[in-house]
């Protein structure tokens, strides 16, 4: 099951398996983010908050100068990942809070491309050059 299908379902009053399954499958996607950009398991931090009955809880990709969160907005569909510039892994205020649908992660050199460019680059992110290349096969390449 996909997360964009599991998202389609009120993870804060389900089946408990069904709210497990969403955070392991946004753990499992926010981990090849990572991997994309460059980054060691050292370079970043993923955190999973259950969250109580009410709530899908939310999954975190924290790294030095980026975080990125998914969960089942109160706000509505297009409102799944909140992506923001922070300074280090300490920051969980960050700048600016953007918004993004979970579908936006189905193409994840996409989605880390819109990381890079303006005007997300000028006002938002603030990405060294490692961790924007991304990794291919044929080699490296940059957006």
């Amino acid at each position: 099951m996909s997360l964009t299908t599991l998202l389609q379902n009120d993870l804060g009053d389900c089946d408990p398996a069904l709210k497990k399954r969403f955070h392991r499958e946004a753990k499992k996607l926010l981990r090849i983010v990572a991997k994309t950009m460059g980054l060691s398991t050292k370079d970043y931090d993923l955190r999973s908050n259950v969250g109580g009955p009410a709530v899908s809880g939310e999954i975190t990709l924290h790294t030095d100068n980026v975080y990125v969160q998914v969960s089942q907005s109160y706000m509505g569909n297009g409102k799944n990942i909140l992506v923001r510039a922070c300074d280090g892994r300490k920051d969980y205020t960050g700048k600016v809070n953007h918004w993004a649908p979970v579908t936006a992660l189905s193409d994840i050199h996409q989605f880390i491309g819109y990381m890079n460019t303006p005007p997300a680059k000028s006002r938002l992110f603030r990405l060294k050059a490692t961790q924007i290349t991304l990794k291919s096969s044929s080699g490296s390449s940059g957006f």
